[in-house]
């Protein structure tokens, strides 16, 4: 298990490389840029800005008119071609596309990822910040859709095809079928809102007085202010888990080795807990870890717009938009990395949960 465990690990290098890469060429080619943005906001704003691109203090101005051309952005005809170079100069942009890729190689394998281009500050420090957040809809969400789908799913394989069996199956797609963010509407229209209830704030994850309550206050705040945004997330969340629950279940009732076992005289509860459970919760319990990393970070970022939670899906849309480059390529780098060893571990969990399995021997 040591050398394939070796092996896995060895190949997250290319495969992380490839990603970046991929990603990499493909935002520096597509239209406005960073430098673009910071044009399209000095043209806007050019009071507040000028003196960041002034350069040593010296004043540059806007140029009235056509101004230079040969800048080779759109939108900056009417400004200095020394504040469109300033400009370059502050994001990097003064070197050649080659150099900007093996400068970012060689920054990220020592896990230096600079500062955000228009937030301020470092990209680790702004990532640190949002994870709170985003911890907490990921787990709590995955946390409550096994704690649902398992009893549920392992329930409808033991009354297959019975009016619970339909009916609870019809209940999930439906749930299924209904988008997280119209349903977090739903829930601030009804909950939070004040045009019918207001027992839920409305945005944030604690109080503005948290630090004032006492721990089981500041507990029970923090649970309240998640109450609905978890909810949205898991609404859609119960199909998959509880019809594969289901199946697995079935697939395994009907073994040679359940027939044999009831042979034997064995009670259904201990046939179904005692050999079923673990057969068939083999491949649910394995795939927690990539559950977990798909909600943690697909799953949120809808539900963290509508109740102004600041994660990492709000910070990753907004630094797309902007065009922060550090700030993308940092988070796509550091996600990926987690996701991929989080698929080295959830292989591992396969042998901790069933030893049969050997990977090595593969």
């Amino acid at each position: 298990m040591a050398a394939y465990i070796l092996r896995r690990l060895l190949l997250v290098i290319p495969t992380l490389w490839a990603i970046i890469t991929i990603n990499f060429f493909v935002i520096q080619i597509a239209p406005g840029g960073p430098v673009e943005q910071a044009v399209a906001q000095l043209e806007g704003h050019s009071s507040g800005i000028m003196e960041r691109f002034s350069g040593g203090g010296q004043e540059v101005a806007l140029i009235e008119g056509n101004g230079e051309q040969g800048t080779g952005y759109r939108g900056s005809r009417g400004l200095d071609p020394e504040v469109i170079e300033a400009i370059k100069k502050q994001f990097g942009f003064d070197k050649p596309m080659h150099e900007r890729y093996f400068d970012m190689l060689k920054n990220y394998a020592t896990f230096n990822f600079g500062d955000s281009l228009f937030k301020g500050g470092n990209v680790i420090d702004l990532i640190i910040d949002r994870l709170p957040v985003s911890i907490s809809l990921g787990l709590w969400s995955t946390i409550i859709i096994y704690m649902v789908s398992i009893p549920l799913g392992i329930a409808k394989a033991i009354h297959h095809g019975s009016r619970f069996d339909i009916w609870s199956s019809a209940v999930v797609i439906v749930g299924y079928a209904i988008p997280g963010f119209l349903f977090a509407i739903l829930l601030i229209i009804f909950f939070a809102s004040g045009n019918y209830f207001s027992w839920f704030p409305l945005r944030g994850l604690v109080s503005p007085d948290w630090e004032q309550l006492n721990w089981y206050q500041q507990i029970g705040d923090y649970f309240w202010h998640l109450a609905l945004p978890t909810l949205a997330m898991v609404i859609g969340g119960f199909a998959t888990l509880t019809m594969l629950t289901k199946n697995s279940f079935l697939d395994e009732i009907n073994k040679q080795y359940v027939v044999t076992a009831r042979a034997k005289g064995l009670d259904e509860n201990s046939i179904l807990y005692r050999h079923v459970f673990r057969n068939a919760m083999l491949i649910i319990i394995a795939g927690f870890p990539s559950a977990f990393i798909s909600l943690f970070f697909t799953g949120s970022m809808l539900i963290e717009v509508m109740f102004s939670l600041e994660g990492i899906g709000l910070l990753g849309f907004e630094s797309t938009i902007q065009r922060d480059y550090p700030v993308v390529f940092s988070s796509l780098y550091i996600m990926t990395l987690l996701g991929l060893l989080l698929n080295i571990i959830s292989d591992i969990t396969y042998t901790l949960v069933d030893p049969r399995i050997d990977f090595e021997a593969r």
